[in-house]
């Protein structure tokens, strides 16, 4: 029996892209977006507590955030219309790769899915109009655990695919990764 999903580690451990299985005919497709055994096997927890969904439009940036603990949260992200640029950043004390970031497309016709552990700042920018993005969280959101780092910050360098994005004045007031206290900045 062919399995239901690809899972493929990428340049920092504990991501993982996941590819599910898609059932076509002329009616159009079918695909299972989660299965805990699956998932279970492959070190992602088993349990989440919240779900979200973003809509966004052509240019926008949605970044950087996390919380703190004890809200730290695990996120499963794919786009369900659309295609984003998503991207993350090691938060984890003592990683190999604390402070790097990854970047990858993450959209609607390769129904690709992204695993993101706790420990890490994540943020999208939509790539086309009518992005549908949803993502599984482990933790539910806590407001005072709420953290971000500036989009742009040139001390990580992520190379956006969007030169003036459409962002909420919060996330433009986000601090530099060095200027947020190392308590906040290590999970």
């Amino acid at each position: 029996m062919k399995m239901l999903f690809e899972f493929k580690e990428v340049s920092i451990k504990g991501l993982l892209l996941i590819y599910p299985r898609v059932f076509y005919d002329k009616r159009g497709y079918f695909l299972e977006s989660y299965q805990e055994s699956a998932f279970r096997k492959h070190g992602i927890p088993t349990t989440f507590v919240q779900d979200n969904h973003s809509y966004s439009s052509k240019g926008t940036l949605r970044a950087l955030h996390y919380q703190i603990h004890p809200y730290c949260q695990g996120k499963l992200i794919r786009v369900v219309t659309g295609a984003v640029w998503d991207v993350t950043v090691d938060l984890r004390k003592g990683s190999d790769t604390y402070g790097k970031w990854f970047g990858l497309e993450l959209d609607s016709k390769e129904k690709n899915m992204l695993w993101i552990p706790e420990g890490f700042a994540h943020g999208f920018t939509a790539l086309t109009d009518d992005v549908n993005l949803i993502y599984k969280m482990t933790k539910e959101y806590n407001r005072k655990c709420e953290r971000g780092i500036i989009w742009n910050d040139p001390d990580i360098g992520i190379e956006w695919p969007v030169e003036n994005p459409v962002m909420s004045e919060r996330d433009l007031l986000h601090p530099r990764f060095l200027d947020i206290p190392e308590q906040e900045r290590t999970l």
